[in-house]
């Protein structure tokens, strides 16, 4: 049997090959979603956060600070 006759030649095989990069582009490649936290986030801008929040006093947070940056 050859390949590329009948309706295995020709366009079909075109549409197969685009078909299979969309895939490979959709599931494969990393892309970045919106409200996803997949960056791991540095102490320092988890400290600023909580302190912007008001979670901890200032205090709290200017300590932390001392301690996080002598590391």
């Amino acid at each position: 049997m050859h390949f590329f006759d009948g309706h295995w030649g020709g366009m079909h095989v075109i549409w197969w090959v685009i078909w299979l990069i969309l895939l490979i582009w959709i599931f494969l490649v990393p892309y970045d979603i919106p409200y996803r936290k997949s960056k791991k986030e540095d102490p320092l801008s988890v400290l600023k956060k909580r302190f912007a929040n008001g979670e901890i006093s200032k205090e709290e947070y200017e300590e932390s600070k001392k301690i996080l940056k002598s590391n």
